[in-house]
């Protein structure tokens, strides 16, 4: 079995320092999350299913911030990457990856803009025809 090469790893950090059993990796299809010393668990999420990414700048005077990441997994549909350093960097590292997984899958989804949640797109579309 071949070994998964990491293009970035990071552990979740108190005021600029990684003290926590915490760890954050991204390779060139999935993020994983690994939390736990003795028990240990793993959360993955395949890029190609990222949706949105969102970046907290929460302990800005040591250097970190969060970056979330909203995907249509059905177990992390929002997975929290917690005082990382670099975050803006880190966040435009798993955007270029997330945009290549999808250009490499060849999708796209395709957002319907001015249908409100509650409606079926189907509907919004009939009723602005039927205005015209």
């Amino acid at each position: 079995m071949e070994k998964i090469q990491y293009l970035w790893k990071d552990r979740k950090r108190y005021f600029g320092l990684p003290l926590s059993f915490t760890r954050y990796r991204l390779s060139e299809d999935r993020i994983f999350v690994e939390k736990g010393f003795l028990n240990i668990h793993v959360e993955e999420v395949l890029l190609y299913r990222v949706r949105d990414l969102e970046l907290q700048l929460t302990q800005r005077i040591f250097g970190v911030g969060t970056v979330c990441v909203h995907s249509s997994d059905k177990t992390a549909p929002d997975l929290y990457l917690l005082n990382v350093k670099h975050p803006r960097e880190v966040k435009e590292l798993i955007f270029r990856q997330v945009e290549q997984e999808k250009d490499q899958r060849r999708m796209r989804t395709m957002e319907m803009v001015g249908a409100q949640d509650d409606e079926e797109p189907q509907d919004a579309v009939q009723e602005e025809l039927e205005q015209d």
